[in-house]
């Protein structure tokens, strides 16, 4: 039976981070709260061109990949980026983007 190969966290938390900020209004939404001095308390739907509801599984794909944090404060949600998380994932993408330089001489 052959070996099965494995990726490596940093490959699997790439894909994750990647595939979170897959969609157009997800980068919307990190764009916005990136600009918060603060959390932002209200509805980031006011704020993009589609429905509360996409929305909210928007903001749900964000959350689950660690890209933002919330929470219910009755009658508000507050949402902003997740700091920490943000940081890997700038280190992990800039890294990523920097395997392939033009010293490589990639199909030129």
């Amino acid at each position: 039976m052959p070996e099965e190969k494995k990726y490596t966290a940093e490959q699997e938390q790439i894909a994750r981070f990647a595939k979170a900020m897959g969609h157009p209004a997800r980068v919307a939404i990190l764009e916005f709260l990136a600009k918060q001095s603060c959390c932002f308390f209200g509805d980031i739907h006011e704020e993009l061109p589609i429905a509360k509801a996409t929305v909210s599984q928007h903001l749900k794909e964000l959350k689950d990949a660690g890209l933002i944090q919330g929470s219910i404060e009755p009658p508000k949600v507050k949402y902003c980026i997740n700091r920490e998380n943000w940081a890997v994932a700038r280190i992990l993408l800039h890294n990523f983007f920097s395997v392939c330089t033009d010293k490589n001489g990639c199909c030129e």
